[in-house]
């Protein structure tokens, strides 16, 4: 059997926490032990973290000249070939950064990005990581060559193979991923349109939609697996799923749902990867429920909850009705678990506390469907495909009409009135 020796990259991760920075873009120590988390997701290793404070961010370097030498130090020492901030940089401070630790810098941006290049599958996901990437990478282009740029501006001499070329060259890169950003602005706009057109036969046919939202690893994949018996992989790390899957879900013999997962979000998602994943994420607003999936066992949890709010506002989907569903209550160690209005208690490994949620979502999507007989006349058959594709028929026989069992909506019954066995006309208590 042949071994391969992937080189496995080894990083020190930095992170800033200034009086200046808004709160959520401050590294702190639960921040870092996410970083690390996610530096493992995309296959590297920690060997050492070096923690900041400071009044404001060095415009330069971004932790100031003492500290990049105390990183610098700690990255021959510890052989790595990487550097990880927990913040974002700029274009500028990620090139002076690279140039004085001579190793890759990275900012968590940019890590991220990774491992959703990693992990896409379908052609959707990977059009969103690509175009999420190419518009990371412009304005680093940019500071890639602008050194080169002001050396000759202010007046020196441009160093040798940088004369004209070197700005017609950046010119070029900028004008390709223009064009590369474009392309694929209108192949996910293609993507959304087609998704419209599949939420329009849905509303169409009234089906209702549950979307389970939630923080990264909190169990999301586990739930659709054990309510809908989806073989979706779910494993114990951050980003597991990115595709969007979507599987029906028989709530009750009168309620049928369509339940999708989406992709985890976390801290400090990098803005164009949300705006890149909007394709996906618009299912939100448009869902008729929200399952917010909360990680009850993770000390945590209200942080991880807000940022899951903030994001669901930045998506417009702040008025779709939702269910908070503390997930890993089996691993709960508080005295008194989550509950009242719209709480839910489960756990999606054992099992406990479905019934309850099954119930939860069930009155809250209760469209007054129920299971009626009909009996159309020979004449009217073409209803039957009607009733195929707006109705649940659960039987058909053929005796001196179509006798149809189905479970129909109000509207579907009020449309065909006559024909529905027992069918009396809506009266107001006053016009008995």
């Amino acid at each position: 059997m042949t071994q391969t020796n992937e080189k496995i990259n080894r990083a020190v991760l930095v992170g800033l926490w200034a009086h200046s920075l808004p709160k959520e873009e401050n590294a702190t120590d639960e921040t870092m032990e996410e970083l690390v988390d996610l530096l493992k997701t995309a296959g590297g290793e920690c060997v050492g973290m070096v923690q900041q404070s400071k009044d404001s961010p060095d415009p330069r370097t971004f932790i100031g000249e003492g500290k990049v030498e105390e990183v610098g130090s700690l990255v021959k020492a510890m052989d790595a070939d990487m550097v990880i901030f927990d913040n974002s940089l700029s274009p500028s401070q990620q090139r002076v950064l690279s140039e004085e630790l001579k190793v890759t810098v990275l900012d968590r941006s940019a890590l991220i990005l990774d491992i959703f290049a990693k992990r896409a599958r379908t052609r959707e996901g990977r059009l969103q990581v690509e175009l999420a990437q190419y518009k990371y990478l412009m304005p680093r282009l940019t500071g890639m060559w602008g050194h080169l740029v002001r050396q000759t501006a202010s007046g020196g001499k441009s160093p040798i193979g940088t004369r004209g070329p070197g700005e017609t060259q950046l010119e070029t890169d900028r004008r390709h991923i223009r064009r590369k950003i474009s392309k694929l602005e209108e192949e996910l706009k293609e993507v959304r349109r087609i998704r419209a057109t599949q939420r329009e036969r849905r509303i169409k046919n009234e089906v209702p939609v549950v979307a389970i939202v939630g923080y990264t690893n909190a169990g999301k994949s586990t739930l659709l697996n054990h309510l809908t018996g989806a073989d979706i992989p779910a494993n114990n790390r951050l980003f597991d799923t990115l595709d969007t899957t979507t599987r029906t879900l028989e709530i009750s013999d009168t309620c049928t749902v369509l339940l999708s997962d989406t992709v985890g979000f976390i801290r400090k998602l990098p803005h164009h990867l949300v705006e890149a994943f909007k394709a996906t994420l618009e299912e939100l607003a448009f869902a008729d429920l929200l399952l917010h999936v909360i990680d009850a066992s993770n000390p945590e949890w209200r942080e991880q909850a807000e940022v899951v709010n903030r994001l669901i506002v930045e998506l417009g989907a702040e008025q779709t009705p939702r269910i908070e569903v503390f997930n890993k209550c089996d691993l709960w160690t508080g005295e008194i678990r989550p509950h009242g209005e719209g709480i839910v208690s489960i756990s999606a490994k054992t099992g406990e506390g479905i019934p309850d949620l099954l119930s939860a979502i069930g009155k809250r999507l209760d469209n007054g469907a129920r299971r009626v007989t009909i009996h159309l006349p020979y004449h009217k058959g073409g209803i039957l495909e009607q009733l195929y594709q707006e109705a649940k028929v659960e039987s058909v026989e053929y005796g001196e009409t179509i006798d149809i069992v189905a479970v129909c909506t109000p509207k579907t019954i009020g449309q065909l009135r006559e024909l529905v066995e027992g069918w009396k006309p809506h009266k107001e208590p006053w016009e008995d």
